[in-house]
């Protein structure tokens, strides 16, 4: 066999990202008595937190304080370090609520983010090209992406970084609360009241990208063609409260894509210039068109 053919679509999860479920966290009062597509979808998230219970209580029973195993761990040993402490966040509760959080929302977005990105680069064989020149320049065939890589790929991280750009997975970010009074432009934001950052407002700013509306990796590369940073790149949300799973998709990003391309050429069953990029469904999360993807090896 000669090549893989695949046809990706949106995720059995795309129900949590539609309109539904944005609403019922907006008005959540109302929402759960109404019929609707949320209450499936939330069904679904109530038993993924019964597996993240027992995973927790797994690790719980054959936890050794000297050797933390994972994430889980430290937090059980952070628990009982606070134990005693009846005002501490580290509780049973928020362990399950934070695995969860880092198993759907990352999985998620990364997966949505590559199968995005790998639409982008069919519309674009131009740009994979230049992706597999700067991959073999660098790594070669013989060994698999490391990070220490990314440094001396310029071209390849400027690529990702526009994914998440261009894409604009989550552009409404997450839901946060202001804890005090605030003046913001002449307005009073009343102490608890439930603010939205819409990122894309950003990521699609003119005057922080020359060219927002089109797929363009310039946008972060300096003239001599290195890396360069946008205070503008906010698809992790800013602030205090920005994703702290934050390394960890940009880690996956660069070895899923770079590990991926290093084996493989990427063509479509359609002209590309027939191919459209833009999102099928913008909700909670933007996701990309069902679409044939034939994976040749090099």
């Amino acid at each position: 066999m000669d090549r893989l053919a695949l046809k990706t679509s949106p995720c059995s999860v795309g129900s949590l990202l539609s309109v539904a479920p944005q609403l019922y966290e907006m008005f959540s009062d109302t929402m759960r008595y109404l019929p609707g597509p949320q209450r499936e979808a939330f069904k679904q998230l109530a038993g993924l937190e019964k597996f993240m219970e027992r995973k927790v209580k797994e690790n719980q029973e054959t936890l050794d304080p000297n050797i933390p195993r994972d994430f889980i761990d430290s937090f059980l040993i952070k628990m009982q370090q606070e134990k005693q402490n009846p005002s501490s966040e580290f509780s049973m509760k928020n362990i399950v609520l934070t695995v969860l959080t880092v198993f759907f929302a990352g999985t998620e977005t990364v997966s949505t983010t590559l199968r995005y990105g790998f639409l982008i680069l069919l519309k674009y064989p131009e740009i994979e090209a230049k992706i597999h020149k700067e991959l073999d320049r660098v790594i070669g065939r013989n060994r698999v992406p490391n990070m220490e890589d990314r440094n001396q790929m310029p071209y390849t991280n400027a690529v990702i970084h526009e994914f998440q750009r261009f894409c604009d997975i989550i552009p409404m970010g997450l839901a946060r609360r202001v804890t005090q009074d605030t003046q913001f432009r002449g307005y009073t934001i009343p102490k608890d009241t439930e603010v939205y950052p819409v990122l894309g407002s950003v990521l699609y700013d003119p005057t922080q990208f020359s060219n927002p509306e089109n797929f363009d990796p310039r946008h972060f590369l300096d003239d001599n063609g290195q890396f360069k940073k946008s205070d503008a790149f906010v698809p992790f949300s800013i602030g205090k409260r920005y994703c702290f799973g934050e390394m960890l998709a940009r880690t996956e990003l660069f070895l899923f894509l770079t590990s991926i391309l290093q084996n493989f050429s990427f063509r479509s069953p359609i002209d590309p210039k027939d191919i459209d990029i833009s999102p099928k469904l913008v909700g909670f999360a933007s996701l990309p068109r069902s679409y044939e993807i034939c994976l040749v090896p090099r």
